[in-house]
C-alpha cells in the first residue's frame, strides 16, 4: 500500500476543474492508499471552521465546495486510509472542527513520519523562505494564538473581506519580489534537517516542483518539492514499500 503527498491545491469555487479533478483523483487514485498528506494551502482561503455552516448561503461559493471536500475526505478516510492535513500559508486558520468532519488529522508543521523505512521531515515550506523578510513577519504574527483568536472573533463577512485583501495585498507584495526571495533559503533547508536529524526533507509552498540534491553533515540528502495544481495538471509524491519516493506530475483525471 502506497502513501500520497499532495500540496498546493488552492482549492477555490474559481477553479472548479480542479476541484472535480481532485475529487476524481481521489476516487481513482488514492481510494486503497495507506495514507494521504496533504501538506498546505490546501484550500486558497480559509476563515474559520463555522463557514461550513453557511451551505449554500456564503455569497463567495466557500462553504459549499468545503463541505463536498469534507465528504469526499471522509469517504475515503472510511476506508481506512489515513488523512493528515497540514496549515499553509493560505489557510492556516483551518481547524479540528474541519480536520474532524474530514475524518483527517491536523499535522504540526514541521512534523517527522516515517515513509516505508525512512524518517522523512514535512513541511508546508515557507518557514523555509527567510528571505522574504516582510512575509516572515506576517508569518509570526498569523500564527500566534491570540491574534487568530481576534480574527475568528470577528463576523464572518469582515473576515471574508479581510482574507480578500489579505489575498490582494499578498500578490501585489510578490510581483514586486525577486525570484529568488520567494524560495526556499539554502542554509534554512540545511539547519532544519540538521535539527530533525533526518537527510530527507519534503514540502510544497514555492509551485517550483523538483528533486534536489544536497549534502548535510557530510551525507548526503534530498529536498522534494510538490508542484501546485492546476485544471490539466497534479503532482504527488508517492512513497511505495521497496520503490522509496518519487515525484511525478499526472493529467487530472477527467480532463
Amino acid at each position: 500500500m502506497a502513501t500520497l503527498l499532495i500540496s498546493d491545491l488552492h482549492l477555490h469555487p474559481g477553479a472548479p476543474a480542479i476541484t472535480q479533478g481532485f475529487l476524481n483523483w481521489l476516487d481513482e487514485r488514492a481510494t486503497g492508499a495507506e495514507a494521504l498528506y496533504i501538506l498546505g494551502d490546501f484550500f486558497e482561503a480559509w476563515i474559520g471552521d463555522d463557514l461550513l455552516d453557511l451551505g449554500d448561503a456564503d455569497p463567495t461559493g466557500n462553504a459549499p465546495l468545503a463541505r463536498r471536500i469534507a465528504e469526499a475526505l471522509k469517504r475515503l478516510a472510511d476506508q481506512g486510509t489515513a488523512i493528515y492535513l497540514m496549515h499553509g500559508n493560505r489557510d492556516f486558520l483551518l481547524g479540528e472542527r474541519f480536520a474532524r468532519e474530514a475524518g483527517a488529522s491536523l499535522l504540526p508543521d514541521p512534523s517527522l513520519v516515517t515513509l516505508g523505512d525512512e524518517r522523512v521531515l514535512l513541511m508546508h515550506g515557507d518557514s523555509l523562505c527567510t528571505r522574504d523578510e516582510a512575509y516572515m513577519a506576517f508569518r509570526a504574527q498569523s500564527r500566534q494564538a491570540e491574534w487568530q483568536a481576534q480574527v475568528l472573533a470577528m463576523p464572518i463577512g469582515e473576515r471574508i473581506e479581510l482574507a480578500r485583501q489579505l489575498r490582494d495585498q499578498s500578490g501585489e507584495a510578490n510581483s514586486n519580489k525577486a525570484e529568488d526571495i520567494m524560495d526556499v533559503t539554502p542554509d534554512e533547508v540545511v539547519a532544519s534537517l540538521q535539527q530533525h536529524g533526518v537527510t530527507t526533507l519534503i514540502h510544497g509552498h514555492t509551485h517550483r516542483p523538483d528533486v534536489h540534491e544536497l549534502e548535510v553533515d557530510g551525507r548526503p540528502a534530498r529536498r522534494y518539492v510538490l508542484g501546485d495544481w492546476q485544471p490539466e495538471r497534479g503532482w504527488e509524491i508517492v512513497a511505495a514499500p521497496g520503490e522509496g519516493l518519487t515525484l511525478r506530475d499526472f493529467p487530472l483525471p477527467g480532463q
